[in-house]
Parts: structure tokens; sequence; C-alpha cells
């Protein structure tokens, strides 16, 4: 192998780990926004407006804090702040955490005109996380190669497993 093609494994190994970085980031995010919904589903006092603004809150802070843990990691690795290249790349890889509101704040309007329940609005934002998450689990069964049971086994068990974890976080009030 001559040297470009060494650039062009390189790059098509970082570009492999930063789409891997990304869904990450994305599925952390999924299971996060599900204990949020979910705790706000049983809270007695959410209105439309209110419960919006924690969402967005929420995945916002998490990006942020996302954004800040980098940016500490890269200092103490490197010995400087992240600039340039180095800070679009955390930017990116990291913006995915903000898409979790997005399925949310959507059910959370169609609730403020009226087309449901706050509460219904909020259940079915955290169904339609958790099927994300089987998703995500039945893509990765079948890139695997290993057949249309087990994309659906790895389906089922990531969306229970996403699914606990947030229930578990929601009833430690997180």
């Amino acid at each position: 192998m001559d040297h470009a093609d060494a650039g062009a494994v390189d790059s098509s190994a970082d570009v492999a780990a930063a789409a891997a970085a990304r869904l990450k980031e994305r599925l952390y995010a999924t299971i996060t926004m599900i204990s949020v919904v979910i705790g706000l589903a049983v809270s007695e006092h959410a209105d439309a407006a209110g419960t919006a603004a924690t969402v967005l809150t929420a995945a916002v802070g998490l990006w942020l804090a996302t954004l800040v843990a980098d940016q500490q990691a890269h200092r103490v690795v490197h010995g400087r702040l992240a600039t340039g290249a180095e800070l679009r790349h955390m930017l990116w890889v990291g913006s995915p955490l903000l898409l979790s509101a997005v399925a949310p704040l959507i059910l959370i309007a169609s609730s403020a005109l009226g087309v449901m329940e706050l509460r219904t609005a909020l259940y079915a934002s955290a169904g339609v996380s958790v099927a994300s998450l089987f998703g995500w689990g039945w893509y990765g069964g079948v890139r695997m190669g290993s057949g249309a049971a087990v994309a659906v086994l790895a389906g089922a068990l990531d969306a229970a497993i996403g699914l606990a974890v947030a229930l578990v976080k929601a009833a430690a009030g997180h």
C-alpha cells in the first residue's frame, strides 16, 4: 500500500469513527430524553409551554455539557484548547444530542394545538424514542449480517435496555 492508499484508509477510519461517535451521542440523548418525557408525563402540574421549555433545556443542556467535557478532555490530553477544525469536529459530533428534542417538541406542539392531551403526547414521545432505539438495534443486527431473527432480537434488546435505563433515571428524578 502506498502513502496515498494509507491516507484513504485513515480518512475512511476517521469518518467511520466520527459516525459512530455521532450515533453514540444520538442514542445516549434518546435514552435521556425518554426519562425526561416520562418524568414530565407523571408530573401533576405540566403544561405545554413549560414542558416544551424543559425538553428544549434538557437537550441544549446535554449538548453543552458534552461540549464542556470534550473541551476539558482535549485540554488535559493536548495541553491546549480545541480550536478551528477540532472545535468544529466536537460541535459536529455532539450535534445529534439536539435532535433528541425534535419528536417530543412536535408532539408537545400537537397537544398545544388540541390534537391530543399533553400526557398522551409525552408518552407517545417516549414510545417514538423507544421505537428509534429498536430501529437502530435492528439495523445494527442487519449490518452485522446476523439474519432477520437476530436483528429483531437485537432491536428488542436495545429498546428494552434503553427503556429500563430511562425508567431508572426517571425514578431517580434525573
